[in-house]
């Protein structure tokens, strides 16, 4: 269990402001002082920034001697807008896999939607390419750098770009995108 935090007796609340990486704003956060927010979760809401795109980005706050920062923990893609997309004589194929970044390792949940109905060896081709195209380019670039690129809809552009010659989609997006604990290898772990 985690200890409360005590407040300081006559203290009044003010706005302390925390900057969160990949947007320009700072966040003012109304507390007692700043280190009762250290380990705090914020929501931000992007769904303006990004015209419609429903996403939600998470961030953790951080306080080192009085300043305020945060990190990011996730990026999701409102179930609104995925309800909006789907239609009727569809398919949809999506999951769920552990990649490895340069700096951490990455949980991802991404969502196809096809034009028409299609075969399960189709569906499962797309799955399979998705993830094998995903994987190779988070090995190559940090974390945050794949959550700016989720959030400009770049991975997406080009996923679909990929996976036109199996069959053209309706919809490609990640519908989720988590900062987890790096992955070990089999190998290092047979090591050990």
């Amino acid at each position: 269990m985690q200890q409360r935090k005590k407040i300081p007796k006559g203290a009044k609340k003010k706005f302390f402001e925390v900057s969160v990486p990949l947007t320009a704003t700072k966040i003012p956060l109304y507390t007692y002082s700043p280190e009762l927010l250290d380990g705090k979760i914020i929501k931000l809401d992007l769904t303006k920034n990004l015209r419609g795109k429903n996403l939600e980005l998470k961030a953790k706050v951080t306080e080192k001697n009085g300043s305020l920062s945060s990190n990011l923990v996730s990026l999701e893609l409102n179930r609104q807008y995925i309800k909006k997309a789907m239609r009727k004589g569809i398919d949809y194929v999506e999951d769920s896999f552990q990649a490895q970044s340069k700096d951490s390792g990455l949980q991802v949940k991404f969502l196809l939607l096809t034009r028409k109905r299609v075969s399960r060896s189709i569906r499962n081709s797309l799955r399979e390419q998705t993830k094998k195209l995903i994987l190779a380019r988070a090995k190559t670039r940090s974390s945050e750098d794949i959550f700016t690129e989720t959030i400009t809809g770049k991975i997406q552009k080009e996923l679909s770009q990929k996976l036109k010659k199996i069959y053209p989609l309706a919809l490609c997006e990640i519908k989720f995108l988590k900062i987890i604990p790096a992955i070990k290898d089999s190998k290092e772990k047979e090591k050990q």
